[in-house]
C-alpha cells in the first residue's frame, strides 16, 4: 500500500480522535457548569446547621450549631451557639459575613479571613490560609474549635438546651478591649459592655434594651483623640424595626462614659417620613445611617419617598459627648 495513502488515513484518525476528545471536555465543562448552576438555583443559605453531635443530644452529647440569615446588602448574619443546659457553652460567636461568589461568604477577625461555604445541606467553616486555622479554636472553649462541617436541620436548634445568648461580640481599637453581650433572661433583654485595658477602672455596665434586639457592634476613633468608640446598633421588634444607637467614648485611654445620640424619631433635622427600617454603620469619620421614606399613604412595606442618608459626626457637649447630624444625603 502506497504509504502517502497510509499517512492519509493516519492523520484523519488523530484529528477525529481529537475532535472526539475535545468534545467530550466540552460536554464534561458542561455538565459540571450546569451542576453547579443547579447547586446554585436551589441553594437556601438561610436555617440552621449542627454538627455531627447534635442527633445524640438527648444521650447528654454536646453540640454546636449555627444559624445563618441572608441579608439584602450582599451578606448574612452568623450566629454560633452550642449546648448550655449542661454546662458551659462550648462556642460562641456573631459575625456579617459579605458575599465572595454565588456559594461563599467571608468575614474577617483581627486581620484573619475566615470562610462561610455552603453546599445543598451543607455548612464548611474554615480560615483563607489554612496557616491561620487556629483562629477558630479562639470562639471555642475547652480544646473546642469553631471550625469543620455542619449539616442542615429543619426543625432549627433545640430550645431547651440552646445558650440564651442573643448576642456577643469581641473588638479591640487602640490597646482597649470591648466585649459586648446581650442575653435573655426571664424573657427580658439585657445589654451588657465591658471595656478593658482603661488606666482608672474596666468598664462594666448592664443596660435594659427590652423590646430590642442587638444587630451589631463597631469600633472607631471618631475624633482622632487617639481613644476609640464604641457603638452598640440595635432594632426593635415587629414590623417597624426602628433602629436606635447605644453609643460610648474612651477617655484619654483612663474611663469610658456614654455618648449621647437622639431618637430619629424625635430629630426634627431627619424624622420627615421617618418609619423605621434603618441601619447603621461607620464611615470613616463618621456614624452613617440609611432609611426609607414614607409618603402620607405608604404602608409600612412599601414606601415610595427614596432613601435618606444621614451622617453624624462626634462632638463636645456639656455634660457628655454626642452624636450631632453633619450631612443629609437623600436619593
Amino acid at each position: 500500500m502506497d504509504k502517502t495513502f497510509l499517512m492519509a488515513i493516519l492523520c484523519i484518525l488523530l484529528i477525529g480522535c481529537k475532535q472526539t476528545s475535545n468534545k467530550n471536555i466540552e460536554a464534561q465543562v458542561q455538565n459540571k457548569t450546569n451542576e453547579e448552576q443547579l447547586v446554585e438555583e436551589k441553594l437556601v443559605i438561610s436555617g440552621s446547621y449542627v454538627d455531627d453531635s447534635y442527633s445524640s443530644r438527648a444521650e447528654g452529647y454536646d453540640w454546636v450549631g449555627v444559624k445563618v440569615k441572608q441579608n439584602k446588602d450582599n451578606s448574612i448574619s452568623v450566629s454560633v451557639r452550642s449546648r448550655a443546659d449542661l454546662k458551659k457553652p462550648t462556642c460562641t460567636y456573631d459575625t456579617k459575613a459579605f458575599k465572595i461568589n454565588q456559594t461563599s461568604y467571608e468575614t474577617s477577625y483581627n486581620g484573619k479571613n475566615i470562610i462561610f461555604e455552603f453546599s445543598l445541606d451543607n455548612l464548611v467553616i474554615s480560615t483563607k490560609n489554612p496557616d491561620d486555622s487556629n483562629l477558630l479554636f479562639f470562639f471555642c472553649n475547652g480544646g473546642a474549635t469553631l471550625g469543620g462541617s455542619y449539616k442542615k436541620t429543619e426543625n432549627g436548634l433545640d430550645p431547651k438546651q440552646i445558650d440564651k445568648t442573643s448576642f456577643t461580640k469581641s473588638l479591640n481599637l487602640q490597646d482597649i478591649g470591648f466585649n459586648v453581650s446581650s442575653i435573655i433572661k426571664e424573657d427580658k433583654n439585657t445589654l451588657t459592655v465591658y471595656a478593658y485595658g482603661l488606666e482608672s477602672q474596666n468598664y462594666d455596665e448592664s443596660f435594659s434594651i427590652e423590646g430590642e434586639k442587638v444587630i451589631d457592634v463597631e469600633v472607631e476613633d471618631l475624633n482622632s483623640d487617639g481613644s476609640p468608640e464604641l457603638f452598640v446598633y440595635t432594632q426593635s421588634a415587629g414590623s417597624g424595626s426602628y433602629g436606635k444607637v447605644y453609643a460610648f467614648s474612651v477617655n484619654n485611654k483612663k474611663s469610658m462614659s456614654p455618648v449621647y445620640f437622639q431618637p430619629t424619631a424625635e430629630n426634627s433635622k431627619i424624622n420627615k417620613g421617618y418609619m423605621g427600617h434603618d441601619e447603621f454603620s461607620l464611615i470613616e469619620n463618621r456614624l452613617g445611617q440609611r432609611f426609607p421614606i414614607y409618603k402620607e399613604g405608604d404602608s409600612n412595606a412599601n414606601p415610595t419617598g427614596g432613601t435618606r442618608q444621614v451622617f453624624y459626626k462626634l462632638t463636645e457637649g456639656e455634660a457628655m459627648r454626642k452624636l450631632e447630624v453633619d450631612k443629609i444625603d437623600e436619593y
